[in-house]
């Protein structure tokens, strides 16, 4: 497809304007690795909020909930939704920690929770395999959807894909290695802003399409069920699901998404109990309270605001484009593009896809180093580094980072199998994640046979069994937890002196007898917020369906439900 001569004004005022952002910041960025990776710790709420939802809207999030909605309706988005519960518990039980913590990355809380060669092991480990090769793995995956976007509209050869992602990801590099988090967050929030942007006007454009005629029009050519919200609960589905196009999942199905899988299993960018560049946002807002406050408003923007104008043109799609195949459905949201935007607009989603692109991956790049060079560089392999040797280590780690991803994404697709190994293989880390802010007696040990113990189970399923998920689940989760339960007890105890300064610098509820007494218990007003925080999101999610559907009673009964929540909320914060 050729693009007019003002699409690419709109392309190239948007790349010069980014750069010319990140570049700006970086003097600031040069001070320290404090400034480098948390900004100064000195970001407002919305800020590090809006980053966190830039981060996780990536170039391949318009096509996954395309692929979703054309194979299984609304209610397919389950998938993804169940996360809210485990989103809001990091909200209101792990951001103020995370932000008391006083660190610069989440690993290195392994030594201020942990003691002994054990915990300096796992932080050792842990900066290589979440900094290198899983992080890899995840920008290759982001760099495999821009690739889909390229070929689609430009109609570049697969084979040549390649060289234009490196283009992509080194002008990315630039700007990231020499801003830090600071111009990375600003830029994610113009990022942002430009993306939902371009997705609403895409939504709207294709829906009040002659060949759609509006929401009416749209519900007219499709089933019912497939605006459906929730999922049916069937035991033998296959024909089910291709007539009436509604996600329809056993009882265990549901039970491990909504009971099992938000607490219980690890995986990028929604780490039980927070972490990763989720926790980087966290500990890079002024104060605890900013860091509540942004983990909350991107809970709520992350599952029910943002979603909607992708589910549109997913249906838009089931009804344009009925004959693609079901490994090619994501392809649906590219095609509407491709269609119904005029000059001008043609730029500006392309810009919206690019803002998605460069968010996640300026993130990607800034956190991956951020492991490295505190970690593993500064930790293990030059600890007398000055700060500027830090920072100008740091810039550096960021370009070879850039090539070694580079590099995966070339061999993605035999990393395929892999990627999803790694992602089962996290099931019932989490437990302990969560519970070594509330419990003394976990250990270092702990963690690390729970890190371990799921590969080993998982493997032997694979192998020797023909379970599969949900049933799996549960054998990996029970088989982890009881290994790292005994672990916990055959194994000594956390020093006694490095519990004690956790606990007094962190000052968390829950089981700290031997290290101090107790104290009147939060917790309480803690499960009521967290409660409250699952009832507002999903009442913010499906109200605002139901008002785009035309359904104004469920819309205000929705409203009502989510301000009571908000309400409750506010309430029990003042309490605490």
């Amino acid at each position: 497809m050729e693009l007019h001569i003002i699409d690419w004004i709109i392309i190239v005022f948007f790349l010069v304007l980014i750069l010319g952002i990140g570049l700006s910041f970086t003097r600031e960025a040069g001070k320290n690795v404090e400034s480098f990776f948390l900004g100064g710790r000195n970001l407002p709420w919305w800020l590090a909020g809006t980053s966190m939802v830039a981060t996780t809207f990536a170039a391949d999030t318009p096509l996954l909930v395309t692929e979703l909605v054309a194979k299984n309706g609304v209610s397919g988005n389950w998938l993804w939704w169940n996360g809210l519960i485990g989103g809001m518990l990091a909200t209101f039980f792990f951001a103020k920690f995370w932000r008391k913590a006083n660190i610069i990355t989440d690993i290195e809380l392994i030594e201020l929770r942990y003691s002994g060669k054990a915990a300096s092991f796992l932080r050792g480990f842990k900066a290589i395999y979440l900094g290198i090769f899983l992080n890899s793995v995840v920008i290759a995956w982001v760099n495999v959807a821009l690739g889909t976007l390229l070929h689609v509209f430009f109609g570049i050869p697969e084979s040549q894909l390649i060289f234009y992602l490196g283009g992509a990801m080194f002008f990315v590099m630039i700007y990231s290695s020499l801003s830090g988090l600071l111009g990375v967050v600003i830029t994610d929030f113009l990022q942002f802003i430009i993306a939902m942007i371009g997705s609403i006007v895409l939504a709207i454009v294709v829906v009040n399409s002659d060949k759609i005629g509006g929401i009416a029009g749209l519900q007219a050519q499709l089933p019912a069920a497939t605006f459906q919200f929730f999922p049916n609960f069937e035991f033998s589905t296959k024909s089910f699901i291709e007539i009436t196009q509604v996600l329809s999942i056993s009882l265990a199905t549901f039970f491990a998404f909504v009971g099992v899988l938000w607490w219980s299993s690890w995986y990028p960018g929604a780490e039980p109990g927070g972490g990763g560049y989720i926790a980087q946002r966290m500990m890079s807002t002024k104060n605890e309270t900013a860091a509540v406050k942004a983990t909350l408003f991107f809970q709520i923007a992350h599952y029910a605001l943002r979603p909607w104008p992708w589910i549109i043109v997913g249906l838009c799609a089931i009804v344009l484009y009925p004959d693609l195949s079901a490994t090619d459905k994501k392809l649906g949201y590219a095609l509407a593009m491709q269609e119904f935007l005029p000059t001008g607009l043609k730029g500006l989603l392309l810009v919206s896809f690019f803002s998605a692109y460069m968010s996640t991956i300026s993130t990607q790049l800034n956190w991956g180093t951020s492991y490295i060079i505190n970690d593993l560089y500064h930790r293990f392999l030059h600890p007398k580094a000055s700060q500027k040797q830090l920072v100008l280590a740091s810039r550096i780690n960021t370009f070879i980072l850039m090539l070694v991803a580079l590099f995966v994404t070339s061999q993605i697709e035999t990393l395929e199998s892999a990627f999803k190994f790694m992602i089962e293989c996290g099931a019932g880390l989490g437990a302990v994640l969560i519970l070594r802010w509330y419990w003394w007696r976990i250990n270092a040990w702990s963690e690390i046979v729970a890190t371990i113990a799921p590969f080993i189970i998982f493997t032997i399923i694979k192998l020797y069994t023909d379970l599969e998920f949900p049933y799996s689940l549960f054998i990996t989760v029970g088989f982890t937890t009881v290994a790292w339960l005994v672990a916990t007890f055959v194994t000594a105890p956390t020093d006694l002196k490095r519990l004690k300064d956790f606990y007094n610098r962190i000052q968390p509820d829950g089981f700290w007898q031997p290290v101090a007494e107790t104290k009147k218990s939060k917790m309480p007003q803690l499960f009521g917020c967290w409660l409250l925080g699952i009832g507002l999101g999903y009442a913010c999610l499906f109200g605002l369906g139901k008002l785009i559907f035309g359904h104004w009673q469920a819309a205000i009964s929705y409203g009502v439900v989510g301000l009571i929540c908000a309400f409750g909320i506010n309430r029990l914060m003042k309490k605490i």
